[in-house]
């Protein structure tokens, strides 16, 4: 019996109402993990508690011998390996990072892919040569509308055999803060981060950040592969074109407090004064504002908020003092940005479970 790709890539489909996690997704949140959120106490997440998302496989790379392409629209094509990156000025960055998917197994129904629930997300510093630096050495036609990004990493979508690949708009490319970055956390990048090279688009959302990076090609045209055109887009229906997921919208996370049940992770803590913090972000506009419920939204109280400290984009810490009282209590916390984005109380739901920023619920147990 012929098989084709279809045979092994289904279609992408909803769960049913009282459908339980898959294996296969069980499979997925074993490859690929979130953050605990305890180690949102960290202004830079150590790379092992770092977010992780691998669409395919992680390619096996040797840094002697990888090279970044740099064709197209361009006047002198390029070819670049890891010294001459390293030869070019380097920039610093610290960037937060959040999956487009993060929370998306809190929807009902629930979109069938990465379960995600609140976790996806990390913040790192990155080193590498600013893309635009690049980008000017090979010289940009001035018909070039697009830069697209191809990672090494190969595999099948809904029946699309593919590299992995993304789009900027040129003007989005030439941001002074997106990187060609080969270092995470000052050392190299680990393989599952992108080793040796991977693209750094601080304030958009994790799938435009392309690991792996071989190819950087200047097109006069909207890019239309798969990972731009059919996946992420958020969409009411299948037959939606629905719109491209850019920047993350406004989030705030606490770090729980007290001490965890095994199981059902419901937190433990004594009367009195308790410390609630978190952080806060947005990849459209400084967080200007965070308020804090200690009785699941039915009242809210300002969360001290602390300075940016320069890093514009990555997220901030928040504090919160608590005085405690015995009984059962769900924190949560809801950010605002400057542009007034504000964090939702209910899920907004949309078929692929894309940019969802409902706030975070923590139930807490207060014993004497």
């Amino acid at each position: 019996m012929d098989m084709t790709l279809n045979d092994v890539s289904r279609p992408g489909r909803l769960a049913a109402p009282d459908e339980g996690i898959s294996a296969e997704e069980l499979a997925l949140a074993a490859r690929n993990h979130g953050m605990p959120l305890e180690a949102l106490r960290y202004d830079v997440t150590p790379a092992g508690l770092h977010y992780l998302l691998i669409h395919y496989d992680i390619p096996y790379a040797e840094e002697a011998s990888w090279q970044v392409a740099v064709g197209g629209l361009v006047d002198r094509p390029l070819i670049l390996d890891l010294a001459a990156l390293r030869a070019m000025p380097s920039r610093t960055v610290r960037v937060t990072m959040e999956c487009a998917g993060n929370g998306r197994a809190r929807l009902l129904p629930r979109p069938v892919s990465q379960p995600w629930l609140v976790e996806a997300v990390g913040t790192a510093e990155w080193t590498g040569v600013p893309l635009r630096d690049v980008l000017a050495a090979a010289g940009i036609d001035p018909f070039a509308v697009e830069v697209v990004f191809t990672g090494a990493d190969h595999g099948v979508e809904r029946g699309v055999e593919q590299d992995y690949q993304r789009s900027l708009p040129v003007d989005e490319a030439l941001g002074e803060d997106v990187l060609l970055a080969y270092q995470m956390n000052g050392a190299p990048l680990l393989p599952q981060h992108g080793f040796p090279v991977r693209l750094v688009v601080p304030g958009w959302y994790g799938m435009a950040h392309v690991k792996w990076l071989r190819e950087i090609t200047l097109v006069d045209r909207p890019f239309e592969g798969f990972q731009q055109a059919v996946a992420y887009r958020v969409r009411r229906d299948a037959e939606d074109p629905g719109v491209p997921v850019t920047r993350i919208a406004p989030r705030a996370l606490l770090a729980p407090p007290g001490f965890p049940d095994f199981m059902s992770r419901t937190r433990v803590v004594r009367p009195g004064p308790v410390l609630v913090e978190g952080r806060a972000w947005s990849g459209r506009a400084p967080v200007t504002s965070v308020e804090v419920s200690v009785d699941g939204g039915q009242t809210w109280s300002a969360a001290e908020l602390e300075p940016e400290g320069g890093h514009r984009w990555a997220w901030r810490r928040f504090t919160y003092a608590w005085d405690a009282v015995p009984g059962s209590h769900l924190l949560t916390a809801r950010a605002v940005d400057a542009l007034g984005g504000e964090q939702p109380i209910d899920q907004a739901w949309n078929r692929g479970g894309f940019a969802n920023n409902a706030v975070q619920q923590v139930p807490v147990a207060c014993l004497d």
